[in-house]
């Protein structure tokens, strides 16, 4: 009886040890397992949290319709820009986003069309740009008033219908108030437009809210808040003195002073002439970067200036680098692309890319003749 009872002890003591055992082994895999689990999530985690991310910019210069190209693109259901600007598809496709001076207003035919010194686009221009690749118009310019409130209200509906950004010219103090912050590839881009004036059109009474003009002491407070809410701050400011080909000194002190208040990119129009690019050393060690004039990219200017047919596009390339809590966004580098504005009998218009344009009423000009005035020494 004390056999069987100790053999049915030892067998009970024998299997509980196996099943000590066998618990004692299967916590550690567990356990290891888990460990395993966790330091997987936790390197994945914090890989989805850092990043980089690269995006090209780009402006060009003066959309400025006088009667003379409104005209070449007329058909019988209207008008068609689109052969105009062809050429340069290619280019104007390449970055990510493109931002063009929209100068003379498009107020569309019900409005009466009219060329200088009082402008009136159709509206069919804006349907070629975005065809082209354009994918914002800054409208703050001197002939912003040309046609009233009725001209910019008009513009901007069209605008709206197309679903293309724009700012400069505003229909409602709300509308002016909302910053224009643009997603590029994970890089946010506030974009602020201002001019010096408005050819001496006054603005319709207790109605300021329609128009961006150059106001330092506001355009600081609007950089300041642009810089609370996106990575990179650019202004289009209209500014300096027709068909000059260096910048004056007013133009070169806005500039410093808005770098300083926080802007980083500056695309200068109304020259109606290419004026240089300088790179701006800020206080706090970053640099920003100017075009001082875009100059004319399609216009029907019939001025003795030869230089008012050249313009061009201008390429900045972003770098944003951090993690969802902290983040860098840097100007990696820039680079211009001249074009050629042909108008050889004054009446077929068309934009090509300077080094083509031989053939096209261009003379004793090269691409890298142009490229080595623009780009900083």
């Amino acid at each position: 009886m004390k056999n069987k009872i100790s053999f049915i002890t030892i067998s009970i003591l024998s299997l509980l040890i196996f099943v000590s055992i066998g618990l004692l082994i299967y916590k550690n895999s567990t356990s290891s397992a888990y460990k395993m689990t966790w330091h997987s999530q936790s390197t994945f985690a914090h890989e989805a949290k850092q990043y980089e991310t690269e995006a090209v910019i780009a402006g060009i210069g003066d959309i400025l319709i006088h009667d003379r190209v409104y005209n070449d693109a007329k058909t019988n259901n209207g008008y068609n820009f689109e052969p105009i600007l062809k050429p340069v598809y290619s280019l104007l496709q390449k970055p990510d986003f493109l931002i063009a001076n929209q100068e003379s207003i498009p107020g569309g035919s019900a409005l009466g069309l009219s060329s200088y010194p009082s402008f009136n686009s159709p509206h069919e221009i804006i349907d070629a740009l975005m065809e082209a690749g354009v994918d914002m118009v800054t409208t703050a310019n001197n002939h912003m008033l040309d046609k009233g409130e009725k001209g910019i209200l008009s513009a901007i509906d069209y605008y709206e219908q197309k679903k293309l950004p724009y700012t400069g010219t505003f229909k409602s103090p709300e509308d002016k108030k909302t910053i224009r912050i643009m997603n590029v590839k994970g890089i946010q881009i506030a974009v602020l437009a201002y001019s010096y004036g408005t050819n001496g059109v006054p603005i319709p009474e207790g109605k300021d809210y329609l128009v961006s003009l150059i106001d330092p002491k506001q355009m600081e407070k609007d950089i300041k808040e642009a810089k609370e809410k996106a990575d990179i701050v650019l202004l289009a400011l209209h500014w300096g003195k027709e068909y000059e080909r260096e910048p004056n000194q007013t133009q070169k002190q806005l500039a410093h002073q808005m770098m300083e208040a926080g802007a980083d990119i500056i695309f200068g129009s109304h020259p109606h002439v290419l004026q240089p690019i300088e790179w701006i050393d800020k206080a706090d060690g970053t640099k920003g970067v100017v075009i001082y004039s875009l100059g004319n990219f399609l216009s029907g200017q019939n001025t003795e200036n030869v230089y008012k047919d050249l313009g061009g596009m201008f390429e900045v390339t972003l770098k944003k680098k951090g993690s969802d809590s902290k983040s860098n966004t840097t100007i990696e580098n820039i680079d211009f692309h001249p074009t050629f504005n042909a108008s050889k009998q004054a009446s077929t218009y068309r934009v090509y890319p300077l080094d083509n344009a031989n053939e096209k009423g261009l003379t004793n000009r090269t691409g890298n003749e142009i490229k080595q005035f623009m780009l900083p020494k």
